[in-house]
């Protein structure tokens, strides 16, 4: 059981350099991470309180 618990530890911390690594350099292969750049207005009914 220690076995499996120490096999899935080490394969979180692979996932999370991958994941850092991506971060880092997919900008370079053309992932773009940058947030859409466009206004939402979405009206929003207060009524009258009663």
């Amino acid at each position: 059981m220690v076995r499996i618990i120490k096999w899935l530890f080490y394969l979180a911390i692979l996932a999370g350099l991958a994941l850092v690594g991506y971060a880092y350099i997919g900008p370079f292969f053309g992932a773009d991470f940058s947030a859409p750049l466009h206004e939402i207005r979405v009206p929003v009914d207060v009524g009258d309180g009663g």
